[in-house]
């Protein structure tokens, strides 16, 4: 079935009348708090578990290696980075694969190797088995990633762009469930509650696993004859759009790195100001999420959406760098504004991306586009730290508008690739 033909398949059905067959609540799905179709729903499961697997290992990892295994902090921050690094090569090939041979067998795959990976850092005792244990870890978190982003076009068809914001939504607040089981962990501070936080994360990882057997296997898309292995790596608005997602990407850091430290070391809001901050733009994106991505569904929206980030991100920047001269309550309700702004930006971004990763992607290479795109987004978690710290944090009140003016022509660049992209491919035989 083409896409014009689940598209009319689609529209022709009611909310009420996809939700009756699952014997749901019509209005459930009417209002967007559960997926349409039975396949949606379980692996929005899938995913939902998953998360609560990565909220626990994020939030309590670094303890347990550190205050459990007893290794120096400086060598596990070295250990996480370097495979997370390592991790990132593992995108288009397994893209590739997933392409080849089904991108649920993939995903389903991917997800055992992890949950066995963090199950074996039980054992670790010294530095090198650590990092040999996280790097098997994170290759198989890139390889997921790789999956799941053709796994979840297949199964969001029409509009897998409000699908993927869904899944998002759903997904900040498993993780945010993680995070709070963590802290219960945290607070033992205890061999035994440390070790049942690993493998608490392995089993999730596990079931993960086995809630996505629900989810029908999605059939690869036949690869033209006089196509390449690797389209992907030759496709060069696709890695120039690659580029300009990672830089933009960075932005996921402001709020968990730079706005904390700027929060506590530059303004004279209250110290508990930290974690309200964070809060407000989890509650956003869970509120909000799929409401903005209402209307992205082409790539020309997804550019303009893109740009439209751009601008937040600067306006967000500008607010958060005034607080810095302001009194306690004020500089609190700049941040707030900077805060609520910003999130608006990584709402817009967000749409803008997961739409563009597939619409400027062809149908047989869905998985190792994926890849190749998550490797922009993996490599702006590394850089992203450094750089805010050198800029936001060291510059002061100029760096913080240095950044938003970076976002901004990062957003008002990406139609131009855009516009690029669809020229390329309107000169190539079907």
């Amino acid at each position: 079935m083409d896409t014009r033909t689940r598209r009319r398949h689609s529209e022709s059905e009611t909310p009420a009348e996809k939700s009756s067959a699952g014997g749901l609540p019509a209005w459930l799905v009417a209002r967007g708090l559960i997926p349409e179709t039975s396949p949606q729903r379980a692996f929005a499961a899938a995913t939902f578990v998953n998360q609560i697997g990565k909220g626990l290992f994020i939030s309590g990892a670094a303890l347990f290696f550190t205050r459990s295994v007893g290794l120096p902090v400086a060598r596990v921050g070295f250990a996480l980075g370097a495979a997370a690094l390592i991790g990132l090569a593992a995108g288009v090939p397994v893209g590739h694969l997933a392409d080849r041979r089904g991108p649920r067998e993939v995903f389903r795959l991917a997800v055992v190797v992890q949950a066995l990976a963090v199950a074996g850092l039980v054992f670790v005792r010294a530095v090198p088995s650590l990092i040999v244990f996280l790097c098997v870890a994170e290759l198989a978190i890139s390889a997921g990633t790789a999956a799941r982003g053709p796994l979840t076009r297949a199964l969001g068809a029409p509009n897998p762009t409000r699908y993927r914001s869904y899944l998002r939504a759903l997904n900040n607040i498993a993780v945010g469930c993680g995070a709070l089981a963590a802290g219960v962990v945290v607070q033992l501070d205890t061999r035994t509650a440390y070790v049942s936080l690993v493998l608490g994360t392995a089993v999730m990882f596990l079931l993960s696993a086995a809630v996505a057997s629900r989810v029908p296997s999605v059939p690869p898309v036949r690869a033209p004859a006089e196509g390449g292995r690797w389209p992907a790596l030759k496709d060069k608005p696709y890695v120039v759009l690659t580029v300009l997602d990672g830089i933009m990407s960075i932005q996921t850091q402001v709020l968990i790195f730079a706005l904390p430290l700027w929060i506590i070391g530059h303004t004279q809001a209250p110290r508990w100001f930290v974690g309200a901050s964070v809060a407000v733009n989890t509650a956003l994106v869970v509120c909000l999420q799929v409401r903005v991505s209402r209307g992205v569904d082409n790539n020309a929206a997804a550019g303009r959406t893109a740009r439209r980030a751009g601008a937040a991100f600067l306006l967000a920047a500008a607010l958060i760098a005034v607080a810095a001269g302001a009194p306690g309550w004020i500089a609190v309700v700049v941040v707030v504004l900077g805060v609520i702004v910003h999130t608006v930006g990584e709402l817009w971004h967000s749409a803008a991306s997961f739409e563009l990763s597939f619409g400027l992607a062809p149908e047989h290479a869905q998985g190792q586009y994926s890849g190749l795109f998550a490797i922009g987004q993996g490599l702006s978690n590394a850089v992203g730290p450094p750089l805010l710290g050198l800029v936001c944090l060291g510059w002061g009140e100029p760096g913080w508008l240095v950044m938003g003016a970076l976002f901004l022509a990062v957003g008002q660049a990406v139609p131009l690739v855009v516009n690029w992209s669809d020229r390329l491919r309107a000169h190539q035989p079907d």
